[in-house]
């Protein structure tokens, strides 16, 4: 489309036309086009006019004003001087004794004595005059703004309304939705059917994109997201407004639109403009309350005040609210305080400010952030920070951590640290506690990053500095930045001095132990284990709960894997002591490891994607990352594949948005741990090299990435020597940085060291004594190591219930669960305990079906070493049931199985199948042998139901 083009009224525009051809047949009509300022009511009328033009048809146009003295009639006068200047209006003879009313109107805009009776007598000549006009092609006849048109020129309208219907006229008269004359006259006129109403409402998001397009005479497509995004919340649809942000990119209310307001607030008086000021320093909403105690006016003057902005379009009542307005649009608010003077603006300010304090001692609720507002915009910079602290508190304490980031980035704002470097440390300490709650780094102020430079914190003493640098040290973590954190911790020990007091002690303590996990070296768990008990000695000491319970919570992690019931005493802990301070985003921190511990049990994943999504709603990114990597791990462990694709994906996008790079590194490894866990290499690879630039963001990733990675895709590919190959070098990666996650070294690798003889009773029993052995998922790999064991020394028979014990454990892991009866069925076979060939069977069909065929081939091979019926796999082995598949039936003795079930004799189901009564016989003699019955018949009956159909 063209710019200027008409967008989104083209049912209007057909009402219009319609109307405009019914003129040229000589039945006339007339239309009220209503709507609020800007909405493009004036631009529709324009489009009329050019559509009466295009038919040839005589068009007048007129407008009501309010810019000097009344003129009785203006519109009507206008439109008639603009006949004369085309040289179409008619000489007064042709009007007969309404001529004279024609010339007196054209020369002083009187018609006669102003009278009822002149009323009627203009009207008519206007009538007569339309008539002569249009007795061709048709008249429009346009009158605009008639809500600010003078009592005669509406007389006359009211007349031209009932006289309108035998003219070839169309009259279209524009005003706006404000109580007023004008208003009530369309509505009477369309209660009497004289006129129709087009009440001209907000543009739809579709048709402002659109708009924007045209305006800048670009395709849609082409507009750019955050640009059609302001156009929409900003401009509300109103096509003025939409207009002008299209050409105006300050981000400030465009200039006209500024007018537009400040005219509509002028109307309302000198009160109205006070009032109107001081609730915009509350933001879109406003309380009433507070602006009647600030005002000090009568409760009738206030109403009338109200009652005046509503039909002005400036304010609305609040839907939430009996106590509360706001303002229609966003942009009038700021246009109103833009008006404003710093004087002007801090009076009304601080006058808010008293009334608010009157009514609310103590400002409970969000009346803190009102406040701080307030006294903002007064000017007490100070007051207004401690205000924005108090309640960002309390956004914490209430679980809404993005909130409290936005009013603490506020109050940073507004600090002058040379003028009070002590509010300035506190300011930016709650900021950059918030900021590691929500994971929102780029609200990192810039002089944090370096807060020894000269004139940045000069003014804040040297244990306060060393608390922010700890609290820095703790964010580089969180975005995989090791190097940044050991900076950082560094300044903050030399900060720290010899007796430093418990409460910043505890913080560098804290921030030693994160940084030691991202460190290197083979005792770093026991190092960091030990910061890490020593913060939460000084947190305790120094009164910081929120301290203690990341202590904790450390302590909790650095112990689950050895000792379980130490790591649930920490999280519990912690979750008391957050419990009892307020502090949710630390006990739903809680709450997700010790839902993580019952789901590792195998007590299901249902508690920890609870506390993720509560996680969610905080806005505590970090804690939601926790639990979906668990969440993910899970489901590749069970074979749910796809939908462990979609948390990565999902996990990974918010990690790379918020600039996480410890927890971007987690999702890298959990895409390659579920490429592995289904064959494929390939993709495997490119998800390690992703990973590759963020080994060393997160600990133990080296390990991870060669046991559950590597060296479970290498054992579904039968590549069993690379396979140990690199489980050994997972456990050499962990002997120089241990790792915090599982890496197989407790399951899988300790069942490949007992099959192979490496490995024997002495190192069962050490991994059986850490509590990470009890997983559900390694209970299968130490419970089958326990079995090949006690086949070994001589004992089948608890073998064999140790390996049932274990497999039931596996129930929930598929493609694992197959693993481990492959590995062991040689072992089983061998030492006489188990199923091993129906283990093999159960196996090879798990794996054909997985698209497998590496240990597929192998299921298959064991089999024919221990003499079993091997199955071959042609074309069609699908159709063959899975519960005759497991006794290995091929595809042609299922053809044969389903006749015989019918109980048809050997020689019709030769004649059926093509082949000789000898195959026949061969093949039943399969299918008994195969399934155990004694003769045809008893296979028939058992398997009628299964092999028919």
């Amino acid at each position: 489309m063209r710019r200027g083009e008409l967008i989104g009224r083209q049912a209007e525009m057909g009402q219009i036309v319609t109307a405009l051809a019914a003129a040229r047949s000589g039945h006339g009509g007339a239309l009220f086009v209503t709507g609020e300022p800007g909405v493009g009511k004036t631009r529709l009328a324009a489009e009329a006019v050019a559509a009466a033009a295009a038919a040839d048809m005589v068009t007048a146009q007129g407008r009501a004003g309010t810019v000097g003295p009344i003129v009785p009639y203006r519109p009507v006068v206008e439109a008639l001087l603009r006949l004369a200047r085309t040289g179409l209006l008619p000489d007064p003879e042709e009007l007969g004794r309404y001529g004279p009313v024609l010339a007196r109107l054209l020369t002083d805009g009187r018609g006669a004595d102003d009278d009822a009776a002149s009323h009627i007598m203009v009207a008519e000549t206007v009538l007569r005059l339309i008539a002569v006009v249009g007795r061709r092609r048709g008249c429009l006849l346009v009158l605009d703004d008639l809500h600010e048109a003078d009592a005669a020129t509406l007389a006359v309208v009211e007349y031209l309304l009932d006289h309108i219907g035998q003219q070839p006229a169309v009259l279209l008269f524009i005003a706006g939705r404000e109580p007023c004359a004008a208003a009530e006259l369309a509505a009477r006129a369309r209660q009497r059917g004289s006129a129709a109403v087009v009440d001209l409402s907000p543009l739809a998001r579709p048709e402002v994109h659109l708009l924007v397009a045209t305006e800048l005479g670009i395709a849609p497509g082409e507009v750019g997201p955050e640009l059609v995004h302001r156009a929409v919340t900003c401009g509300a649809g109103i096509p003025f407004v939409v207009k002008e942000l299209v050409h105006d990119r300050t981000g400030r209310v465009p200039a006209a639109v500024a007018d537009s307001v400040r005219r509509r607030a002028a109307g309302l008086g000198p009160l109205g403009v006070e009032f109107l000021c001081t609730a915009a320093l509350f933001g879109r909403r406003f309380p009433l309350p507070v602006l009647h105690h600030a005002l000090r006016r009568e409760d009738s003057e206030l109403s009338a005040i109200l009652r005046a902005g509503v039909a002005s379009y400036l304010i609305v009542p609040d839907v939430a609210s009996t106590q509360w307005y706001a303002f229609r649009y966003e942009w009038t608010a700021q246009a109103l305080l833009d008006d404003l003077g710093p004087g002007e603006r801090a009076g009304y300010a601080r006058r808010a400010a008293r009334a608010l304090a009157d009514l609310y001692p103590g400002l409970p609720g969000a009346w803190c952030a009102h406040a701080a507002e307030l006294h903002g915009h007064a000017g007490d910079t100070g007051e207004a920070a401690r205000l924005y602290c108090r309640a960002a508190g309390r956004a914490t304490a209430e679980g809404a951590v993005e909130r409290a980031v936005e009013l603490l980035t506020r109050a940073h704002r507004l600090v002058d640290p040379d003028a009070a470097p002590e509010l300035f440390a506190t300011v930016l300490e709650h900021l950059l506690d918030a900021v590691a709650c929500s994971a929102r780094f780029d609200l990192v102020p810039a002089p944090a990053a370096d807060l020894e430079a000269p004139g940045v914190a000069h003014g804040v003493s040297a244990e306060r500095r060393a608390g922010l640098h700890a609290r820095l040290a703790g964010i580089a973590t969180l975005r995989g930045r090791p190097a940044e954190a050991l900076r950082h911790l560094d300044t903050a020990r030399s900060l720290l001095g010899p007796r430093p007091g418990p409460a910043h002690a505890a913080l560098v303590d804290l921030a030693a132990a994160h940084v030691e996990l991202s460190g290197c070296a083979p005792d770093r768990l026991a190092t960091a284990a030990a910061f890490a008990r020593r913060a939460a000695q000084a947190a305790e000491r120094g009164g910081q709960p929120a301290v203690a319970c990341e202590a904790l919570l450390l302590l909790g992690r650095l112990a689950w894997d050895r000792d379980e019931a130490a790591a649930t005493a920490r999280f519990l802990q912690a979750r008391a002591i957050a419990h009892a301070h307020r502090l949710p985003v630390l006990r739903v921190s809680a709450e997700v490891y010790l839902a993580s511990i019952t789901a590792r049990q195998g007590g299901g994943t249902a508690r920890v994607e609870q506390a993720g999504a509560q996680a969610r709603r905080m806005g505590a990114w970090p804690v939601a990352q926790d639990a979906g990597f668990v969440l993910a791990l899970d489901r590749i462990q069970r074979c749910e594949f796809e939908a462990a694709r979609d948390r990565i994906r999902e996990g990974a996008a918010e990690a790379t948005r918020l600039g996480m790079g410890r927890a971007l590194s987690l999702w890298r490894l959990a895409e390659a741990v579920r490429c592995a866990h289904q064959g494929r290499r390939a993709e495997m690879q490119e998800a390690l090299e992703l990973l590759a630039p963020l080994i060393d963001a997160a600990p133990g990733l080296r390990s991870m990435a060669y046991g559950p990675a590597r060296g479970f895709c290498s054992l579904l590919e039968e590549q069993h020597e690379a396979a140990e190959q690199e489980f050994a070098q997972a456990l050499a990666y962990d002997a120089e940085n241990p790792a915090t996650a599982e890496f197989g070294r407790h399951g899988v690798i300790l069942l490949l060291g007992v099959l192979a003889g490496r490995m024997g009773r002495r190192h069962h029993a050490d991994v059986a004594e850490a509590s990470v052995s009890a997983t559900r998922w390694n209970r299968q790999f130490v419970g089958l190591a326990h079995a090949v064991l006690l086949g070994r020394e001589g004992r089948p028979g608890e073998a064999t219930a140790a390996a049932n014990a274990a497999l039931e454990a596996a129930e929930p892991y598929p493609t694992a669960r197959h693993l481990c009866l492959r590995l062991v069925a040689r072992s089983a076979y061998q030492d006489g305990w188990g199923a091993p060939v129906d283990w093999l069977r159960e196996a090879e069909e798990h794996f054909h079906g997985a698209g497998l065929p590496s240990v597929a081939g192998a299921c298959r091979a064991l089999l024919r070493g221990m003499g079993a019926p091997v199955r071959q796999r042609r074309a069609g082995t699908e159709q063959v049931p899975p519960d005759l598949r497991r006794f290995g039936i091929t595809v042609r003795e299922f053809e044969v199985a389903r006749l015989l079930a019918e109980r048809i004799g050997n020689k019709d189901i030769a004649g059926r199948l093509h082949i000789s009564p000898r195959t026949v016989e061969k093949h039943v003699a399969s299918l008994l042998q195969k399934t155990g019955h004694p003769n045809r018949a008893a296979f028939a009956t058992a398997a009628r139901g299964l092999a028919t159909g």
